[in-house]
Parts: C-alpha cells; sequence; structure tokens
C-alpha cells in the first residue's frame, strides 16, 4: 500500500515539476498573434502578410528577441469570415493570451474585431490602407488615411501630369472602405468644381467576378466628351477579373486611366499585365524602390520564401500593406523595450512617436497622438512585369487624419483616441 501511496506521490511530483516546467517555458515566450485570412476570397492578399509577420518574427528572435524573451506567433485563419475575425480574436486574446495581434485587411474585419480588442483591452497593429473616420486607443493603423493615398490619387488624376480628368468613376467592392471613401472623394470632387453629373459610383460584391457589364457603363460614360478617369476601391480576388476584362476591353491607359488602392505586386502576379500598362496604383511603398532597406527587406522575403517553400517562391514580390506589417512589428518590439513591458496600457504610450527606416527609404514615424503614421505618398505606373514605375512622390511624408475634413462634423473631433 506505501509503495502505491509513494507511486502516485512520486506522479503528482513529477506532474507538479512538469507543469512548472511547462509555465516556465512559456514564460520564456512573449506570444503574438497574427489574424489573416489564409482561405476565401482575400487570401489572395492576406496570406503574404502572414509570411511577412512570421519572418519579421524571425528577424527579432535571431537578433536576441524582445526583453530578453523569443516570440511565439500564434497563427489563425479567420477565413474571409467578418464574423469569423471577431472569434477569433477573442481566442488570441482570451485564450492563447497574446500580447498583440497584427492583422486584418479589410474595414468590416477590422470593425469586426474592434469590440473584442476593447472589451480585452488588446492591442491590434492593422496594416491597409482604409477609409479614415475611426481612431481607437486599442488599434494603432500603419496603412494610410485617405490622405495618404485616395486625396494624392485624384488630385493627380485632375493635374496636367495626370491626364487633367474632369468626369471620375468611384468603382469599388460593396463595403465599408469603398463607400466611406468614395464619400470623402465625391466632397473632395465637388470642392474643384466636378459635378455630381460626372461622377458615376458602382460597388460590387465580395468575389465578384463578371465585369463585361460594368466595364461597358465605363466605357460609355467615358465617350460623352470628358477626359475620364476611374478610382479603383475593388478588393481581394475580384482585382483579377476586373483587369482582365480592362485588358478584353481594350481600354487602354491613355484612354482612361484606373488607378487603384488595393491592387499591389501580389494582386497582379495572377494576370497578364501587358494590356494593364499605364494604368495606376496609389500606394505609401512599391517593390521597385531603390534603396538599402528595401533591397534588404525584398531578399529577406525571397530568402523567407524559398526557405519555407512558399507556392511560386522563385516569383514572390513585396507590396504595401507587407512594409506596414514590417514596420508594425519593429515599432511594436520598439515600444515594448521603452515601456520595458508587454502589458498593452504600458505600450500604448510607448508606441507614439517612434520611429524606423522603412523599406520605402524614409524613417517613418508614429504620430505623437493620433496612432497613424507618417507616409510618404507614391503613385506608380503598371509595367509590363508587373512591377511599377513611380510617376509622382510627394515632397515627404505626410501626416496623416483620421477625420477627413470633407466629412461634415469631423471639425469638431479630436486627433487623439477617447481615453487617450
Amino acid at each position: 500500500m506505501s509503495n502505491r501511496r509513494n507511486f502516485i506521490k512520486a506522479t503528482v511530483l513529477a506532474a507538479a515539476l512538469s507543469s512548472i516546467g511547462m509555465a516556465a517555458n512559456a514564460a520564456d515566450t512573449i506570444k503574438v498573434g497574427i489574424l489573416h485570412s489564409l482561405s476565401g476570397t482575400m487570401a489572395i492578399s492576406e496570406t503574404a502578410l502572414k509570411e511577412t509577420a512570421l519572418m519579421t518574427i524571425e528577424e527579432i528572435n535571431k537578433s536576441g528577441g524582445v526583453l530578453g524573451k523569443k516570440l511565439e506567433p500564434v497563427v489563425v485563419d479567420p477565413a474571409s469570415n467578418w464574423p469569423l475575425f471577431a472569434e477569433k480574436a477573442r481566442q488570441l486574446l482570451a485564450k492563447d493570451k497574446v500580447a498583440v495581434v497584427f492583422g486584418c485587411w479589410t474595414s468590416v474585419s477590422r470593425k469586426s474585431v474592434l469590440p473584442v480588442f476593447k472589451e480585452l483591452n488588446g492591442l491590434l497593429f492593422y496594416p491597409v490602407q482604409y477609409e479614415g473616420e475611426e481612431l481607437e486607443r486599442n488599434v494603432f493603423y500603419t496603412g494610410a488615411a485617405p490622405n495618404q493615398q485616395a486625396i494624392p490619387a485624384v488630385e493627380y488624376l485632375m493635374s496636367k501630369d495626370g491626364g487633367e480628368a474632369k468626369r471620375f468613376v468611384l468603382l469599388g467592392t460593396d463595403y465599408v472602405y469603398p463607400r466611406t471613401t468614395n464619400k470623402i472623394l465625391r466632397a473632395f470632387l465637388k470642392s474643384k468644381g466636378i459635378a455630381d453629373a460626372d461622377i458615376m459610383e458602382e460597388y460590387t460584391p465580395f468575389g465578384h467576378s463578371d465585369y463585361q457589364t460594368i466595364i461597358a457603363k465605363i466605357k460609355k460614360f467615358a465617350s460623352e466628351g470628358k477626359k475620364t478617369a476611374v478610382v479603383s476601391t475593388i478588393n481581394g480576388d475580384s482585382n483579377v477579373p476586373f483587369y482582365k476584362e480592362l485588358g478584353n476591353a481594350g481600354l487602354k491607359a491613355t484612354d482612361v486611366p484606373v488607378v487603384a488602392f488595393s491592387v499591389g505586386e501580389e494582386e497582379l502576379r495572377g494576370v497578364d499585365t501587358k494590356p494593364l500598362v499605364g494604368h495606376l496604383a496609389s500606394w505609401n511603398y512599391f517593390m521597385s524602390l531603390k534603396n538599402p532597406q528595401n533591397e534588404k527587406f525584398v531578399k529577406m522575403y525571397k530568402d523567407w520564401a524559398k526557405r519555407q517553400k512558399l507556392p511560386n517562391a522563385d516569383t514572390v514580390v513585396t507590396n504595401d500593406p507587407m512594409e506596414a506589417t514590417y514596420v508594425g512589428i519593429h515599432m511594436w518590439k520598439e515600444a515594448v523595450e521603452k515601456a520595458k513591458s508587454t502589458d498593452v496600457d504600458k505600450v500604448i504610450p510607448a508606441v507614439a512617436g517612434q520611429t524606423f527606416p522603412a523599406p520605402s527609404g524614409y524613417t517613418l514615424k508614429m504620430d505623437d497622438t493620433n496612432h497613424h503614421l507618417w507616409k510618404p505618398v507614391f503613385i506608380g505606373e503598371i509595367k509590363g512585369d508587373g512591377q511599377f514605375n513611380v510617376v509622382w512622390k510627394s515632397k515627404g511624408l505626410i501626416r496623416a487624419q483620421p477625420w477627413s475634413p470633407f466629412i461634415a462634423g469631423n471639425e469638431n473631433k479630436k486627433d487623439a483616441p477617447v481615453g487617450k
């Protein structure tokens, strides 16, 4: 009997020691969440952001980690399902106990997770251009606000170099980002003397693939005597059939230029880009930028793709939201080291004012109050190889306007999150 008691005691002791060891091991790492669609309509864009996050975490771990601890990524797939984003966010924060989450692409996914981050006091770094009209304490926005992408693009289209457009087609996927951005752009165009009759607005659902009818309408709208341009906020895998149909219809950039805000190097990988030469995209980074930081970044990602045996590893590209992901993770690391803690309430104020030498070739700065990066703006023409040739760039870094001056009532809104 005593032998049996001793055996039970030994077993309990071993289990206790094991659990202590496991706890110690867990305490030796800092968990970080990666919340991107790896399946569904948005996987075409978001999968590369997951890979960028993993690559950046590896880079940081190789250089000693954060506060002497290795970062441990926790990857989930919300599968382009907006309610599932909220569920997965809750899992990362409440169950996996991550210190920070890097993720989301569409604004509808970000809006879905916001209540969870506020309730559980989590921290989200959001890496994609968006419509503004939001400023949350628990979010840092490393993509562009409308004045850092959309407004400069339309100003360019109206300029002599951009073709002096007098009519505009606002074409987007049917959700909050395109509709709000186009509300801002419509007000901006009207402030420049463009009449409502010279603005056409069209929306298609996520995953839409038949663009024949819409492109026929664009051709008719453009044939009525005034120089016409298309402003595209189409998102996800719909970009492939849109650009294919644009090529099939023979709509050349010299006739009706298209400027896109959600088409980068990654989305163009699946398209024959020769008919699209000269069409435009407005971003804050292009893979084709020549500077030492970008050379390092592109090489790092190409090497990562080969080591991880990613699909089409020989032809991988980098793009703007990948750069924003990379910058965001490094800024979070710097803030944690400044705060000497991963505690969200200590990290948030430490992120303010952080700087990082980015692959864009600029030292980007997180604003002191408004949770957005100061960013350069580039407008690029699509080349035959799917890369971009920069035709215009801002004179320097532009401070974000989360609350657009073209939306009535915004003049009274604070340039800092509530509760900050």
